[in-house]
């Protein structure tokens, strides 16, 4: 039997901390401390964020009580099994990551989740929330990764195949099915049978929100500045600091995308 689990599946292939946090900081612009994930799963940002200095300290934000096992035992991280769109936690920033704004299936229940997440920032924080979309946003299909897991624990190494399937999807809705599967080789290949196979492992039904739509519900939950990032950056300066380039009519988003919407408080 593997030592990993569906989650550490999950955080190998599909969240990246590492790059999302200076990215936050960024676009924060000051020194935030207190960061809060919603609908945060095994929390994998928060757990990041409080790893990452000592004077920082974030909260895991999830209904599955199950998936915050890994939040409740990490420094500085405080789990809160609770609906988002009601969680109180104040924080400098608050991200909904991985597109989980797709929960909510119609527009009073997203203007319930943002008018929430504004009340909760501390002054002059931000919200951060990315989407897909695009030309075939709405276009059944798959897209299949293959990587090396890390040789460190729960890992060894391991052959890893990621695949996110858009399984069905409805543009006059807006409401998609996404699922993702994965298969893990022990061997230097992928040949033969896989030693591990998770079939849709995880499963989302989502509502696709647009960059307008997304907007000017954020506009309405009372945000006073919204800017749009197709990036997460990558231009440092000597200083060490990370430069952003918000999208604009001279930096367009691209036929597909995923996008982060940064609104301040």
């Amino acid at each position: 039997m593997p030592a990993f689990d569906t989650l550490d599946l999950y955080e190998l292939c599909v969240t990246e901390p590492s790059r999302l946090i200076p990215f936050l900081v960024a676009a924060h612009g000051g020194k935030p401390l207190v960061l809060r994930e919603d609908f945060c799963g095994s929390g994998a940002l928060a757990r990041a964020w409080a790893a990452s200095h000592r004077s920082r300290r974030s909260v895991a934000v999830d209904l599955d009580p199950g998936v915050l096992v890994r939040a409740a035992r990490a420094s500085r991280v405080t789990p809160l099994v609770i609906d988002a769109k009601a969680a109180r936690a104040r924080a400098h920033i608050i991200a909904a990551t991985n597109f989980p704004l797709g929960y909510q299936h119609d527009r009073p229940a997203l203007l319930r989740y943002l008018r929430n997440v504004h009340r909760s920032l501390l002054p002059g924080g931000i919200f951060v929330g990315d989407m897909y979309g695009g030309r075939d946003a709405f276009t059944p299909g798959k897209i299949v990764q293959l990587l090396r897991a890390p040789e460190q624990r729960p890992w060894n190494g391991e052959l890893v195949e990621y695949t996110f399937e858009q399984r069905a999807a409805d543009q006059a809705s807006g409401l998609v099915l996404d699922t993702l599967s994965f298969r893990v080789w022990s061997g230097p290949s992928a040949r033969g049978k896989a030693d591990a196979h998770y079939p849709d492992a995880f499963v989302y039904h989502w509502r696709l929100w647009s960059m307008p739509e997304l907007q000017d519900a954020l506009c309405e939950a009372g945000f006073r500045k919204i800017e749009v990032h197709d990036r997460l950056g990558d231009a440092i300066d000597s200083a060490g600091r990370l430069h952003l380039k918000p999208v604009s009519a001279d930096n367009p988003l691209d036929e597909n995308w995923v996008a982060y919407a940064v609104a301040r408080r």
